[in-house]
């Protein structure tokens, strides 16, 4: 019993200094957050930007849509491709053996026929079955190919584009009209710019028509709510903090930018990962450190995809072990990054902490909730001092995420009505009590089912982006 009792108090211990230590990162990360946002609002408000949008200097640009199974969103998403504001582009939307009517659905809405078209094995792939256009759509290319998962479609669709810069979008997304000339400005203005990643936000609720963003509204969906706050929080203050510091290890596999030569040098995306996104962005900061090039990987937060959340508890389970697992993935793959000074801050700062906090932070919860009780029972809990750490840690929580929409209302502004601001900041509080433990349950149990799901990608359950609104 003395010994249970000693482990519980230096484990209580550690906790205390735990959650200290992840706040105040979480801090640091607010505060240059918000100087880099400052900063890059100032530089677009007194930018020509949109004299881009019509300029025939710029980078053409190949976006990729890997697709399986999106019957329901795949026409919305590509009509909506097609009205982007950019002078040079290529769609290209590699069906990945799907087994539902993803394919037959592009061939009736765009009158696409089959031809003869060479292509170039750059990486590896899955064989390609067959390559579909229409002549009056000659920027729309279909490619339809035996199924090899997330990673095989991207890497086979770098095979069939055309340009030097690709970008990756997920089928149940859209871009808003002027994102890719946003995302393409670090390559343009920097060319040791190797990816870039854009901002993702939630399109349930908004009214969208023929794949155009027509009015952004809320959700109705407590679940999607709580992923708004997430996202808002994650982005403008995580990403963009990581952005600040040079040393961003993910760019969402929902919409990002790279330079097709440096991605085909090592290798494409990998396959037999689900955290594809995540193991390519690390690979390449590994790949330009060991050769000692000059190189940067940078977040914007105004070229906007909009994407689909999970709205039922089933959804939400998938997705988040399935982030959890490619999370663990990249991690192992790149473990000799840990606390290796030759990576620099992405090996002694960065890698820590996603397997500190990331990674090992749901293990680490899910036992404090367990030791909380205990040490109530064996007497060793102070309920004044744990009712107000808890308190203290529960408003700090609070305080981020209010801060992280209090970013977008001065900055982007996409909910202008003082409604869905007072409802976004009730998620924001509501959240700490019940969302954010069910989330590290989840992400608890894909921990311990690592080896099992480790290849399964999960299914979440897709619905047009007319019945979302």
């Amino acid at each position: 019993m003395e010994l249970l009792k000693d482990i519980i108090l230096k484990f209580n211990l550690f906790i205390i200094y735990y959650v200290v230590a992840i706040n105040f990162i979480y801090f640091v990360q607010l505060i240059l957050s918000a100087l880099s946002l400052y900063g890059y609002i100032r530089k677009v408000r007194y930018s020509d930007y949109q004299n881009y949008t019509t300029s025939y200097n710029m980078i053409p640009i190949s976006i990729l849509v890997p697709a399986y199974n999106e019957e329901e969103t795949i026409v919305d998403n590509v009509r909506n491709l097609l009205y982007i504001n950019y002078p040079e582009f290529e769609i290209i939307v590699i069906n990945d053996g799907s087994k539902d009517n993803t394919l037959k659905k592009l061939i009736d809405a765009f009158s696409l026929k089959k031809i003869d078209q060479p292509v170039r094995y750059l990486i590896k792939t899955k064989d390609i079955k067959g390559i579909y256009k229409n002549i009056d759509i000659p920027n729309l290319v279909v490619v339809d190919k035996e199924n090899g998962g997330k990673a095989d479609a991207l890497n086979a669709g770098i095979n069939v584009s055309r340009y030097p810069i690709f970008v990756s979008i997920d089928a149940d997304s859209i871009l808003e009209s002027d994102s890719l000339v946003r995302v393409i400005m670090p390559f343009i203005e920097d060319k040791e710019t190797i990816a870039v990643g854009g901002i993702v936000r939630i399109a349930n609720g908004s009214f969208i028509k023929r794949g155009l963003i027509k009015k952004v509204e809320l959700p109705k969906s407590s679940i999607a709510m709580f992923q708004i706050v997430e996202y808002l929080r994650a982005f403008l203050t995580g990403r963009m903090g990581w952005d600040a510091l040079n040393s961003l290890l993910i760019v969402s596999g929902a919409f990002g930018a790279f330079k097709k030569d440096v991605a085909v040098e090592v290798g494409g995306y990998l396959s037999g990962t689900v955290g594809e996104d995540m193991e390519i962005i690390v690979r390449l900061h590994k790949h330009m450190r060991k050769h000692k090039r000059r190189y940067k990987i940078k977040f914007i937060p105004d070229p906007v995809c909009w994407t689909q959340a999970p709205e039922s508890l089933k959804d939400l389970r998938s997705q988040r072990r399935r982030w959890q697992i490619g999370l663990m993935d990249s991690l192992f793959r790149h473990k000799d990054m840990f606390f290796n000074p030759r990576y620099g801050i992405i090996g002694l700062y960065a890698y820590p902490y996603f397997f500190f906090f990331e990674m090992l932070g749901p293990i680490i919860e899910i036992i404090g909730y367990i030791f909380i009780p205990l040490s109530y029972i064996l007497g060793i809990l102070n309920l004044k001092y744990f009712t107000l750490f808890l308190i203290a840690s529960i408003l700090y929580g609070i305080i981020l995420s209010i801060g992280a929409i209090l970013l977008e209302e001065y900055t982007f502004n996409k909910y202008p009505s003082l409604r869905q601001v007072i409802k976004l900041t009730l998620y924001a509080i509501f959240e700490n009590f019940g969302y954010r433990q069910l989330t590290s349950l989840y992400r608890f149990e894909a921990i311990f089912k690592y080896r099992k799901l480790k290849h399964s990608w999960g299914k979440i359950k897709r619905i047009s982006f007319t019945k979302s609104a």
